[in-house]
């Protein structure tokens, strides 16, 4: 078995690198072997290029189609493939353009990366039951302050130095609607979320960003209502909680003292 096992990691370093076998090592009945693992490295890489293509469509927009291409052909060869669902592929984008040379200058670019992964991410995250409001009715409200809420699996909190939102709104639907953004108009406090089939990307308040990051990490609702008051004295935690009540991004809750029996 670690004969057959050891072939395979050759011939799957061969498909992404080229190189594992010694010329007449294969056998492929139709063309010579070489030109046989070209074949399979061709189709391998087109359709690791079509994932990212399908996932970063402003970044496609932002570099032109050909610098996409070299860029999308240096993240194959330093980020193979780990699942057989290419919708996974592509999540180390942003941490690859922030070490790529060739877009240093474009500085909002792994920004931008993070918030089309997360788009991305929230169409294919797993779905969950709405919140159910009796749960809520049968807790006392003293108790309140310990529950600690869940977050629909998929809502990514983001901030950026950058107008990324902006960016990307300029570049949905057609042609770029402006080309003049001023990179140093304001940075972006952004959470995604699938909003019903769709992916939907709000603009937030940066007391509302805190409060929804603090309960993703797993603080109760009083720990993170203090510490967003801390930062911003003028949160209003009911109207908060009924915003994302009511738009399914709080989807329900535990009861911190029993998890710690």
């Amino acid at each position: 078995m670690s004969g057959w096992t050891d072939t395979l990691e050759r011939f799957s370093d061969a498909i992404r690198t080229g190189t594992g076998f010694a010329p007449g090592e294969i056998v492929c009945p139709r063309y010579p072997d070489q030109r046989g693992i070209e074949v399979y490295r061709n189709n391998h890489r087109g359709n690791l290029h079509d994932a990212l293509a399908g996932a970063y469509p402003v970044i496609r927009q932002l570099v032109g189609e050909e610098f996409f291409r070299l860029l999308a052909r240096h993240f194959i060869e330093r980020h193979p493939s780990r699942s057989g669902d290419l919708h996974r592929y592509g999540a180390g984008m942003a941490e690859f353009l922030a070490h790529f040379e060739p877009v240093r200058r474009l500085a909002y670019l792994p920004d931008m990366a993070k918030l089309e992964w997360a788009y991305h991410r929230a169409y294919f995250a797993a779905d969950t039951a709405p919140f159910d409001l009796t749960r809520l009715a049968g807790i006392a409200p003293e108790a309140y302050a310990a529950l600690t809420w869940r977050l629909h699996p998929s809502c990514t909190l983001l901030a950026s130095a950058f107008p990324i939102m902006a960016i990307w709104q300029a570049h949905q639907d057609g042609p770029p609607a402006a080309l003049d953004i001023d990179l140093d108009s304001g940075g972006a406090s952004l959470l995604v979320c699938r909003n019903g089939l769709d992916g939907a990307i709000f603009n937030i308040a940066p007391d509302s960003h805190c409060w929804l990051e603090q309960l993703q990490q797993g603080s109760t609702l009083e720990t993170a209502t203090e510490t967003t008051l801390s930062a911003h004295p003028g949160f209003d935690l009911a109207s908060t909680l009924h915003r994302w009540l009511e738009l399914g991004v709080l989807t329900d809750f535990d009861m911190a003292q029993e998890e710690s029996r």
